[in-house]
């Protein structure tokens, strides 16, 4: 429920009335006493879903823009009048849910801090995050997406374009670029730091670091991880819910990322920097996609007729390019997670050909079988595959290491290193062994490695 307050311009009480009177809507008017060429304020309660099309009567009906308005969430109003104006507006299939243009206009204005705010909050984040992967901690990098300040300016262009607010567009735009330029150098600066003071040596593989592996060569899930949270973001917007945890959601999009970038860049390792670098932009447009799309499926549209028709061929220009944009960025990521998927086929053949060779050989087994990658971010490739063969002392056939690296070499489509090693097994004889029941079935077990292996 919605208490709207509402000033009246000399010579326009009577249409504010009318059209009050015409909806049965109960209002009480005061006199106004400034002498700032109003006469009168009139308080009247809503339904959330009434307070748009009721003022947009008033408007049709010659209230002029000067004659401001305050929009209050009410908790209770007790009224006969006011219960059947809620059947009548449910009735009338009116979206429930769905708050008023006006109201939209003014929560994605109010959810973007001043640019100091904004700036010292984005900076903190983005080294909080770069911290928390370092340590491999997702509970850190949780804690850096609940402080970024980025929900306002990645839900503002989309609610600029389709209200025809090109202020609130601009400003949206402005604040996101500087956000992600902000937090890549703040990651970048504070992974320098790291390096510099050894506090993580400059060793580090990052690859070897999931936190960091997994935004420096990312999949096309990610893009749906943007989508949901553009959709999510516009949902939660324009119902009146609460924003904080979809803001959590559209930082997950962002910080990591661009954390992760600014470590490549420290480290040195451009290729890496790019797949990080992709992630976040791809995000940002996603997001910013998906808010457009959903807040003109959900009925909003600018204010006047007059603009309809150029702000709904501004909007569909718009998407048309963050469509085309976007659907670039997504063949980088098809091609990465085609890459994986390659890798994935390779360690299954590979693994069915290491099972079909010691299928002929009684005395083998296959204990383990791992797939090294190289380095080549964000698109890796198979660069050695390491075959763990379990088999009695002197049981081991000496064709069988060189019957593996054949078979499975032939499953790659580059050159792969195949290594070989042997895991000497020897079980003890209950008759002849003294000692507890554990320790008469325990294994000696040694390793020992193919010395023609490459």
């Amino acid at each position: 429920m919605r208490l709207v307050q509402l000033t009246v311009p000399t010579g326009s009480r009577e249409a504010i009335t009318g059209v009050l009177d015409d909806r049965e809507i109960d209002y009480v008017v005061t006199e106004e006493t400034s002498n700032r060429r109003y006469t009168a304020v009139v308080y009247f309660p809503l339904p959330k879903q009434a307070v748009e099309p009721v003022l947009d009567e008033l408007g049709e009906q010659g209230v002029p823009e000067d004659a401001y308005t305050v929009v209050l969430e009410a908790e209770t109003v007790v009224s006969r009048r006011f219960d059947r104006l809620k059947e009548a507006y449910e009735s009338d299939d009116v979206d429930e849910d769905r708050i008023a243009r006006q109201e939209l206009l003014s929560e994605a204005q109010s959810l973007t801090p001043t640019r100091s705010i904004y700036v010292a909050m984005t900076i903190i984040s983005a080294v909080v995050a770069t911290a928390g992967l370092f340590l491999d901690s997702p509970a850190v990098v949780v804690g850096s997406m609940v402080i970024a300040p980025l929900i306002g300016p990645a839900l503002g262009a989309s609610v600029g374009s389709v209200l025809n607010d090109e202020t609130l567009f601009r400003r949206s735009l402005v604040y996101q670029a500087l956000g992600v330029g902000l937090a890549i150098a703040a990651a970048t600066v504070f992974a320098l730091l790291v390096n510099v003071t050894n506090i993580v040596p400059s060793s580090l593989e990052l690859t070897e670091v999931g936190e960091i592996n997994e935004r420096l060569a990312p999949d096309l899930l990610a893009l749906a991880i943007a989508l949901g949270a553009g959709i999510a973001g516009m949902v939660s917007i324009s119902t009146g819910l609460a924003t904080a945890l979809v803001g959590v959601m559209i930082a997950a999009a962002l910080i990591p990322p661009a954390a992760a970038a600014g470590i490549a860049i420290a480290w040195g390792e451009p290729a890496a920097a790019l797949g990080a670098t992709t992630l976040v932009f791809v995000n940002v447009l996603s997001v910013n996609l998906a808010g457009l799309v959903t807040l003109w499926y959900a009925g909003y549209r600018p204010e006047g007729l007059w603009n309809l028709g150029p702000t709904e061929s501004r909007v569909r220009r718009r998407v048309i390019g963050l469509v085309v944009i976007v659907g670039i960025f997504a063949l980088f990521l098809g091609g990465i997670t085609y890459a994986s998927y390659q890798v994935s086929t390779f360690e299954q053949d590979a693994r069915e050909e290491v099972e079909a060779v010691l299928a002929e050989d009684d005395n083998a087994q296959l204990l383990d079988l791992s797939v090294e990658l190289d380095e080549s971010l964000p698109v890796r490739e198979p660069s050695r595959v390491i075959v763990t063969v379990g088999a009695p002392p002197g049981e081991v056939d000496p064709t069988l290491a060189a019957a593996i690296r054949e078979r499975v070499a032939g499953q790659a489509a580059s050159d792969v290193s195949v290594q070989v090693r042997y895991i000497a097994i020897a079980e003890a004889d209950p008759q002849t062994t003294t000692g507890t029941p554990d320790e008469t079935t325990n294994e000696t077990a040694a390793a020992i490695i193919d010395p023609l292996a490459r």
